[in-house]
This record gives C-alpha cells, structure tokens and sequence, in this order.
C-alpha cells in the first residue's frame, strides 16, 4: 500500500459527513461570513448620499436650506431624470453654470460617512473607487500570500492569523484620519480580509467526503451572502460610520478561538510527514463521529516518510503546462474569462446597491437575499443537469436581466428588480465556477488551474469600482458593459465538456483528451460521451490554492 492510498483509506473511515466534520465545517464558515462584510464595508462606512452644491447666501454651515425650497430650486440646475444636478450650480446671473466648491448632503440615510467626511464626489468620485479597488488588489495578494503560508505552516496558522490581523486591521482603518494612511491600511486589510475565507476552503475541501463537497461550497457561498447582508443591517441600527466600522472589524474575534478547537488538516500534517499528529486527529474525529473502528497507528506511520514529494509530474509541472497544448489553452482562457466575468459583474451590481432608487440598507440586504434562491437551484440541479448547462443558462440570463436595465427608466421599480434578477443568476453562476474549474484540470495542474481563475476574479474584482465611474458618462454604461461581457462568457462555456459523471484527469496527457467532442453543439444531454480517460481511482492531494501561480 503506497502512501497516498493509506491516507485515503484512513480517511475513507470517517465517512463523508459526520458529527466530527460538521463541527469543524461550523468554523471553517464563519471565515466566509466575515469575508464578506470585510468585502463590501465601504458600501456603508464610506457611502455617498444625494448632494448638490452648497449655496452661499443660502446655505450656512450652521444649517442647510430644505431642497425643495424655491431658493435651491432657483439655484441649482435640473438633470435629464428630474433631479438636482449633484455637481454643478448656476451662476449669480443664471447665464451659466458653475461647479460646487463644497456640498451639502442628504442625511436622510447616511449622516456619518468617509465619502461625506472626504467628498468622494464629482471629480473626486475617484478617490471612493480607489478605496474599493486597493482592498480588492490586497485580496489579490493574499489569495497568493495565504496559499503559500497554508502549505508551508499550516492550514490551521494561516486561518488563526488572518482572523488576528482582520481583527487589528478593522479597528486600524475606523482610527485613520488621512486618505492616502487609509489606503495603505486598506490594502493591508484586504490582505487578510480574505485569508481565513481562503484557507477555510481547503480545510472543508480536504476534510468532507466527495458526495458532500457540493453542498459544503455551495454554504461557504451562503455565508458570504450572509456576511454581505449584515453590512447594511449593522448600518441601519449604528449612524455613525466610526463605531460601525470597530463593529465590523470585531466580527472576526468570532475567528480567534479557533485556534483552541479548530483541528489542522490531516492531509496536510500527511504531505508535511507529520502522521502521528495527523493520525492523532483521525482517531479523534472517528470518535466523536461514533465509529468504533482501530487504527493501526505504527504501521500509518511508517508508510508516511517525512519527505514533500509528492507525484513525479506534480513537481514539474505547473501555470505555464496550461498554454503549451491547444486544448488546454482553450478551456484555460474560457474558464479563466469565466472568473473574470463573474466576478466583476457580481461586485459591480453589488457595490451599485446604493445607486438605485429605495431605502440603500433594504437595498443592499435584498442584494444579499436573492443570493440564497440561486444556491438552492444549484443545489439541486447541480449533479443533474451538470456543471456546462448550469453555469452557461445561468450566465447568459444574468447578461439578459443587465441588457433589459437599459430599456427601463432610470430609478424605477422595475429596473430594481431586473437588478435583482440579474444578480441571482450571477452569484448562481459564481458558486460553480470554482468546482467546475478543478474537475476540468487535471491533478498535475489542478492547483495552478484553480489559482489562476481565482487571482482572474480578485483582478476583475479590483477593477470593477473603476469601471462604474463610467456612469458618469450614462449611468447606464457599467451595467450594459456587464451583460455584454456575461453573454460572451456564457457563450463561450457551450465550447467546455462536462465533467459530471467522468473520470477526471491525473495527467496533462489526460487534460489535453478530457472531453474530445464534448461539448454542447454535440452533447447537451450533460450525460457522459465515451469517456477517453482511463478509470484511475483519483486520490484527495492537498489542494495547494495559488502555490504554483506564480511559477
């Protein structure tokens, strides 16, 4: 018995789902919980009310003039959908206009906030998105930063570090004063704002048996919409965005006592050598989960050399291995336009939740709740339908729901709701690509295939705040941009194979012929061609997330 079958026998005594690994799946979500407050914090502690020019004469800074009062109406011009212009006025003698010199705003939702404190508005709106994007470009970092820490320290000390950092950082950042300070702090925190979300991933990916896999990343999903829904129900109940801001860092204290009873990963503590403690642990969970089953522990050990080798052709291979063969190359710029898509119009209509018409905090936290239909549907159609059907309908209604925005009136109920359709389907097709990602890499690449999408996504994402000051031009833009590039993406995935049902690849020889004539001009069944790849029983290596990214 070699030494990757003695670990998946070991592992395949505990079941795929028991008490001992629901317990440790409790810990592992609540990373991604605060992973998504941490995410979209801005859209409170730094939201942008309504505005218009504060008006000399009019105005005093003592108090503000009402808006609807004839003095303001006379004095500040009207834009194409019946509001005040938020960034011009006339000039003393109404022949012209001019632009604000310093703004009074609505406080009817928002009276404390970094974008009224810092005037992210107008020609200064840039300075808001550049908050968004350097916590985005962080996330980038750290999605490469923390696959490296998990692998060479530990899944577990990655995990507990990352919820102390979020913890000193998320006070760090409601204490700075200074925008330019603000940003090196937020870049900091997007670091490892992430990071335990990161690391909790794989410690549930290694740790759950395969029929439950599903259902697991799907919650992680599910918690990450919870997270994002209460960003605006904390901001609802606390106005003033400096204590809001200390609340959000103080969810992650909800990560420090993990470090007492959280378990690391058992195939880590195998790949690492350290099998006593990994065997230590199964025994541990095959109590709790009320198996009375013996281990053989000197013999586990001594199967288990402490050396890092791991496959022959693992060690060879790497990012690069997905350009050099032209089937590879196709569904390696497919999925990886996948992730980018995805991401970038799911946090582009998340971060617009305030733009539209209605109460910003039910707004945002219906954001979140539309989420939760889409993970049922995939749920249960997932392992029916398959992975190619489900994220390309998914994908293409999502790019639908965006292009019927712009035949709607600007602010309008109905343009909300499409708003909210489109992102049900777009997070729908989001909590696939991750799953669907791995089984089309072989395991040779698989690291590295995955890793490459995801750093695809967090760039996307980066960038995403940027590409909605395009609404400057027509508020219309960002999201027509976004249902062009979720058509494209859905279309290109008819050219991907399903993977449902098939033998995945171990080699690159077996990447390149996965799915010879599959794909969904031929087969739309989502039922399995004849398979090329041999039947080799694949084993659970650790998953190494971005380790191999940058080679």
């Amino acid at each position: 018995m070699d030494k990757d079958r003695a670990l998946e026998e070991m592992m395949g005594k505990l079941g795929d789902f028991g008490r001992y690994q629901c317990f440790q799946f409790i810990l592992h979500i609540l990373a991604a919980m605060t992973a998504g407050m941490h995410m979209l914090s801005l859209v409170t502690v730094a939201a942008v009310p309504d505005h218009r020019c504060f008006l000399h004469g009019i105005d005093s800074y003592n108090a503000t003039n009402s808006w609807n009062s004839s003095l303001v109406m006379a004095a500040i011009p009207v834009n194409e959908n019946d509001k005040f212009d938020s960034c011009r006025m006339y000039t003393r003698n109404h022949t012209s206009t001019a632009e604000c010199e310093s703004w009074v705003y609505n406080t009817q939702y928002f009276s404390s906030s970094r974008g009224i404190e810092w005037n992210f508005v107008c020609n200064q709106r840039w300075m808001g998105a550049i908050a968004q994007t350097v916590y985005m470009f962080g996330v980038v970092g750290g999605s490469l930063i923390f696959g490296r820490v998990s692998d060479k320290y530990g899944r577990k000390t990655a995990f507990v570090w990352s919820g102390v950092m979020q913890l000193l950082l998320g006070v760090l950042v409601a204490l700075t004063n200074e925008y330019y300070s603000f940003l090196v702090v937020r870049f900091i925190y997007g670091i490892f704002g992430s990071g335990a979300y990161i690391t909790g991933f794989v410690l549930t990916m290694e740790l759950v048996g395969p029929s439950k896999r599903t259902i697991c990343g799907v919650t992680f999903q599910v918690m990450f919409a919870i997270g994002i829904m209460l960003v605006p129900a904390w901001g609802y109940l606390i106005d003033n965005r400096f204590y809001l801001q200390i609340l959000y860092g103080l969810h992650a204290a909800l990560l420090l006592p993990h470090w007492f009873i959280m378990d690391e990963s058992p195939r880590w503590l195998w790949s690492q050598g350290r099998a006593r403690e990994s065997v230590a642990i199964i025994e541990k969970a095959l109590k709790m989960n009320g198996i009375t089953e013996n281990i053989d522990t000197s013999s586990l050990i001594s199967q288990c050399k402490a050396t890092n080798a791991k496959y022959s052709d693992e060690q060879s291979a790497g990012t690069n291995d997905l350009f050099k063969t032209p089937r590879m190359l196709k569904k390696t710029l497919i999925i990886c336009g996948c992730w980018f898509t995805n991401s970038v119009v799911y946090y582009g209509i998340s971060l617009n939740a305030g733009k539209l018409n209605g109460n910003p905090y039910f707004l945002m936290f219906l954001m979140g709740i539309v989420e939760l239909p889409s993970y049922v549907i995939i749920t249960y159609f997932l392992d029916r339908v398959g992975h190619r059907a489900l994220i390309s309908t998914m994908m293409l209604l999502g790019g639908i729901a965006c292009l019927v925005i712009f035949f709607l009136p600007h602010g309008s109920i109905t343009t909300t709701g499409m708003v909210m359709v489109g992102k049900l389907f777009i997070s729908g097709s989001f909590s696939i690509i991750y799953k669907y990602s791995a089984e089309l890499f072989p395991t040779v690449v698989r690291s590295s295939g995955v890793g490459l999408g995801s750093m695809c996504a967090s760039v996307s994402g980066a960038l995403t705040p940027l590409i909605n000051l395009l609404d400057t031009l027509n508020p219309k833009i960002p999201t027509i941009l976004f249902g062009f590039l979720a058509l494209f993406s859905g279309f290109s995935t008819f050219f991907l194979p399903e993977t449902i049902g098939r033998h995945l690849p171990q080699s690159l020889e077996d990447g390149e012929k996965f799915g010879i004539g599959d794909n969904c001009f031929t087969n739309c069944s989502g039922q399995p061609l004849t398979d090329s790849i041999p039947d080799i029983p694949e084993t659970m290596v650790p998953l190494d997330e971005t380790k191999k990214t940058k080679e």
